[in-house]
């Protein structure tokens, strides 16, 4: 296995979950908050999506999907374009509504599918490459795309836990 398959098989663990979490939920259901700080699974879906898309695109030289295929149009919340969720408060988390599990599912479609085309061409010199300095020491592209998979998977796991626990609740 090559360092592109390896990413394509990691980044592509992402949408089976994104889509079990999802699953036959309502718009309620979505951006129900199990207490007035928490994250609704609207928000951490809608973040996840965002930080892949605005990371990968930076990355590869690219628009972001959000706005280059008109999902901040079509998702219609009431954030800046560039907003991806990073360093919300509650009232920004609350501002995150969603009207179906399909424009999250259609959102998060193009932005994996968007990856999975970067990614399935990277050779190992690619990954070597810095893409930050700002960090000492500097960031080479193998580890951004570590730290993006990790962060996505991270809330991809919270979003499938609270959607246990918003069934159990019957939100």
């Amino acid at each position: 296995m090559d360092q592109s398959d390896l990413l394509i098989d990691a980044f592509g663990r992402l949408p089976g979950t994104v889509r079990r979490t999802v699953k036959d939920l309502d718009a309620k259901a979505l951006n129900h908050r199990p207490y007035p700080e928490g994250n609704s699974i609207s928000w951490l879906i809608w973040h996840l999506a965002r930080v892949e898309d605005a990371q990968v695109a930076d990355a590869a030289g690219q628009e972001q999907a959000w706005t280059a295929d008109g999902w901040a149009k079509r998702v219609g919340l009431p954030l800046s374009v560039e907003d991806t969720g990073y360093g919300h408060n509650s009232e920004q988390v609350a501002q995150v509504q969603v009207s179906s599990a399909e424009v999250l599912l259609g959102y998060y479609d193009d932005v994996h599918s968007r990856t999975a085309a970067f990614v399935s061409g990277l050779s190992a010199a690619d990954l070597d490459q810095v893409v930050d300095r700002a960090w000492d020491p500097p960031v080479t592209l193998g580890v951004r795309l570590v730290s993006i998979l990790a962060d996505c998977l991270e809330h991809a796991g919270q979003a499938a836990y609270l959607r246990g626990l918003v069934l159990a609740e019957g939100s």
